[in-house]
């Protein structure tokens, strides 16, 4: 990997780790989820301090979520969509 590659590319020479490409799919869905939450964040144009102040936490609370370290309860992350005006959907296929 050179100092001036792109992330793309860096992703790319890294997924051809077997074992790296593994763990990046096991946490798809998590990393999904997450750009899901920091995108509507960010559309609405709130910080995380005014994020959290929606919905009775602290801004390190949603710092912890948003950087995959805190596994929230369905009822959190219902709180964070009606606080960001929009629908959960958990579903299992």
């Amino acid at each position: 990997m050179n100092n001036s590659a792109s992330w793309e590319e860096v992703k790319k020479e890294l997924l051809q780790n077997p074992e790296t490409a593994s763990a990046y799919d096991d946490l798809k869905e998590e990393y999904a989820l997450i750009a899901s939450i920091i995108g509507a964040r960010l559309e609405k144009g709130l910080t995380q301090a005014e994020l959290a102040e929606r919905i009775g936490t602290t801004q390190g609370n949603i710092s912890r979520l948003e950087s995959g370290r805190h596994n929230p309860s369905v009822l959190f992350l219902r709180k964070v969509a009606r606080a960001l005006e929009k629908e959960l959907e958990v579903t299992f296929r």
